[in-house]
């Protein structure tokens, strides 16, 4: 939900826009009864791999994952109950959970038990239904990821071990690079993921990594030439649909992905909303179609900001609906509306595959 020019707004704005108290783990969910599921996203495909750019099941055939990411842990971690999540991963049938755990901004840099556990909790609760778990290292603010090498190393050491054999989990190790203090370019980036991918690689060698681009990773363009030597590793697009910056803004990044594909670097949008940078403002529903529709051209997956009630109008859920609901269309907004229609029209095509 960040802009990428505009940054000192940008800071101001995302303080302001993301506040909200302070949530433990779900560590006492109550069981809630699911509805038929639609998704069985991990059960049907099992452990992912790539050939060449495209994510491929253990059939060998491409799979494109739909789904939705968590608001930061620290801010809206009341709406991730048994029950919200049952509606999300089986009544909209989404394959996969991006779990956004931020670093700082009074996240794990301020208390890593309570914060590491709470990933743990989610993990298992997409293992469970049976969709693919995304751990995000959500960095954003100093935008250099060499600052949280430490921080990092000891997260990822950890989650790597205990979630290795689970076969569901996916790795995002940083998650917006950007220029705030210095100019974080691809090889600043590739200096940290050096250092995080043989700690993930020791405990777990086969699962996908994805590593954040520059320009908060909008840039998967800049990696050709010079990817990490390491297999089964993404790169990150993010964007958001209604942000217009300069002439032909959306069809420019289109093009930088376009690009990676068409040189071997594979994708994954690990982020995007329907309106702009920030998270907010007026959704651009047609804009965010023509994406979709490039995606799926491309088997690209993606993951939507975000799956809260936080008031700004890229939260799917109204304002308040956390933590007890009612989880209906009634209780939600407009891009939630939109986003729950796009996880389950088309159906996913590998569920299509005998």
């Amino acid at each position: 939900m960040k802009s990428t020019i505009y940054l000192i707004s940008l800071l101001v704005l995302t303080s302001f826009s993301c506040k909200g108290n302070e949530t433990t783990a779900p560590d006492q969910m109550q069981e809630q009864v699911s509805p038929a599921k639609k998704s069985n996203a991990f059960t049907v495909n099992g452990r992912l791999k790539l050939s060449g750019t495209n994510m491929v099941n253990q059939k060998g055939i491409p799979v494109q994952l739909r789904g939705m990411s968590t608001h930061g842990l620290q801010y809206r971690g009341n709406c991730y109950s048994e029950q919200s999540l049952n509606v999300l991963m089986n009544d909209w049938g989404a394959d996969i959970l991006r779990i956004s755990m931020y670093v700082q901004e009074g996240g794990y840099e301020k208390d890593p038990v309570k914060f590491t556990a709470f990933v743990d909790d989610l993990v298992e609760k997409c293992f469970k239904e049976g969709i693919y778990a995304l751990i995000d290292f959500h960095m954003l603010d100093p935008g250099d990821p060499n600052y949280n090498t430490d921080r990092a190393k000891v997260f990822f050491e950890h989650v790597s071990k205990k979630h290795s054999a689970k076969g569901n989990v996916i790795y995002e190790i940083c998650n917006e690079p950007n220029n705030k203090q210095l100019d974080v370019t691809w090889a600043v980036i590739k200096r940290y993921a050096d250092q995080i991918v043989p700690i993930i690689r020791k405990n777990d060698p086969q699962s996908i990594v994805i590593v954040g681009t520059p320009e908060y990773a909008s840039r998967p363009d800049l990696v050709i030439g010079n990817k990490l030597a390491f297999e089964n590793i993404m790169y990150t697009m993010h964007f958001y649909a209604a942000e217009n910056f300069q002439s032909n803004h959306q069809g420019r990044r289109m093009g930088y992905v376009a690009k990676a594909i068409e040189n071997g670097i594979p994708v994954f949008v690990t982020e995007f909303g329907t309106q702009n940078g920030w998270g907010d403002g007026e959704n651009d529903f047609d804009m965010s179609a023509k994406w979709l529709k490039f995606l799926a051209d491309h088997k690209i997956s993606w993951c939507n900001w975000n799956y809260s009630d936080s008031p700004l109008s890229g939260a799917v859920w109204k304002t308040g609906t956390c933590p007890n609901g009612p989880w209906t269309d009634d209780n939600l907004k407009e891009s939630g509306k939109w986003i729950k229609q796009n996880l389950i029209s088309p159906v996913d095509e590998w569920s299509k595959t005998p």
